[in-house]
């Protein structure tokens, strides 16, 4: 997959996207990353990348014109990219979006900053996305949740191949409590079941785990999760 940033502040991302698993799947040949810095496709000597907005306000708003340069030019690199903005006019993004967007060839993020980007350069949008009901300074910030969100789905950037499957949100359930060395430590025990050898019932164990986790702290999810007779009868004997 390549993934193109398009930003006033490029540098932000570098942190974000030279280390850990972003470093890797780069690495890997799984991720191609590319940060563009939108000042290139200004045109004055202090490269200006906002202006006042129409019928007054403060805060300052992108310009809609070096958006619409940069984005002309990066389309004739390869393949159109999917085009995503991050608003909090977009629809909420989870799991299953993520999910979605790991399946795209390329995607191109068009970052915004200070009081948002003229409403033209919308125009250019495949999706607009929001990650919580909250206002930030920086489309930098929500962009690299979601790059962050997508690549751990491309199938081997986790490594193991079932790496993403059992993590919360997938099957709209939170996931189960983990554990590790060592068994005991400061009167707080492992679950014997996790340290019995008995697969099967492990995979019970955490099953039911996930489910109460989920009923105690996302009741939501549990409208849309898929459950089994077995879990419906588990979670009707919590109430």
């Amino acid at each position: 997959m390549r993934i193109d940033t398009l930003s006033t502040f490029p540098d932000m991302f570098s942190s974000v996207m030279g280390s850990s698993m972003m470093r890797i799947a780069q690495e890997k040949g799984y991720l191609n990353y590319q940060g563009y810095d939108l000042r290139k496709w200004t045109h004055d000597k202090h490269c200006t990348t906002d202006d006042e907005p129409y019928g007054g306000g403060c805060g300052l708003v992108m310009k809609c014109e070096p958006i619409f340069e940069a984005y002309d030019e990066l389309c004739s690199e390869g393949p159109a990219p999917y085009t995503i903005f991050l608003s909090p006019c977009g629809r909420p993004f989870s799991d299953e979006i993520a999910t979605e967007l790991s399946g795209k060839e390329r995607l191109l993020f068009i970052c915004g900053h200070y009081e948002g980007i003229d409403e033209r350069a919308y125009s250019l949008a495949s999706d607009v996305l929001c990650i919580g009901d909250y206002v930030l300074t920086s489309g930098e910030l929500a962009a690299m949740v979601v790059i962050d969100a997508v690549v751990r789905k491309i199938p081997g950037v986790l490594g193991a191949e079932m790496g993403a499957v059992d993590e919360s949100f997938h099957d709209n359930l939170l996931e189960y409590p983990q554990y590790t060395r060592p068994a005991s430590y400061r009167g707080m025990d492992v679950p014997e079941i996790l340290r019995s050898g008995n697969h099967p019932a492990i995979a019970t164990w955490r099953r039911q785990q996930s489910l109460a986790r989920t009923a105690a702290l996302r009741p939501d999810l549990l409208q849309s999760a898929t459950l089994t007779p077995e879990d419906e009868k588990f979670l009707r004997g919590l109430s």
